[in-house]
């Protein structure tokens, strides 16, 4: 997974730093390893995020992300991030399904979306009882092993092709590579390759300039 991927919507940390439900959390929100982004910090922030959101609603989620990364030492911007994809525009149908989870975990009958959402509000989000609380516990679990594992091996595999991509640039397109490609995969292959035997030739001809320049000023500094 890019890194620059990352970069580009990752919250600023000096706003992360000073979200006033974290401030008590004092020095420890300034440790290095909260803010790096590699495959161990990154799975692990999804892990702890993800699994922090399906949480019930509650006030300190964010409190409880930030907590869980500075223990693991997980990227806490991204944990932090994470808890948001429940917000007051997705509780609705996210906590159906946490409901709804529930009732299959338990065995019992469960009312459809519909009626959820003309009766739902936050304020009585807790009234679903046991179900309710099963499926957000299921949920957390399940999204908290998703997140860790699944980003593994999405950075693992982004790192595997970034080699072949280099190793295609020193010796060419193999066959064993072009069956494993699917046809967008090896269509961005492609573009990447003439993307990048561009930037050579440009390269090459500012080069040649430069070298013709130099010639030119060593002939008229010896007349």
């Amino acid at each position: 997974m890019p890194k620059s991927f990352l970069k580009r919507y990752l919250p600023d940390p000096h706003k992360v730093t000073e979200i006033k439900a974290l401030r008590f959390l004092g020095e420890k929100l300034h440790r290095p390893n909260l803010w790096h982004l590699n495959r161990r910090s990154v799975s692990r922030a999804f892990g702890v995020g993800l699994w922090a959101m399906w949480t019930p609603p509650l006030p300190w989620q964010q409190i409880i992300a930030a907590a869980l990364a500075i223990y693991f030492d997980a990227n806490l911007p991204i944990a932090v991030a994470l808890v948001w994809i429940t917000n007051p525009l997705t509780w609705g149908p996210l906590y159906y399904v946490a409901y709804w989870v529930g009732t299959l975990v338990m065995g019992q009958p469960s009312f459809g979306f519909s009626d959820f959402t003309q009766s739902f509000t936050i304020d009585k989000v807790w009234d679903l009882g046991a179900p309710f609380l099963v499926g957000c516990f299921t949920l957390m679990n399940v999204f908290g092993v998703l997140g860790y594992f699944g980003i593994r091996y999405l950075w693992r595999k982004s790192v595997l092709h970034q080699w072949e991509l280099r190793k295609v640039r020193r010796t060419g397109l193999s066959t064993l590579l072009l069956t494993r490609e699917t046809p967008a995969s090896y269509a961005k292959l492609l573009r990447h390759l003439e993307h990048h035997a561009e930037l050579e030739a440009r390269h090459a001809a500012a080069a040649a300039s430069e070298q013709s320049a130099a010639a030119r000023s060593r002939k008229t500094g010896s007349a």
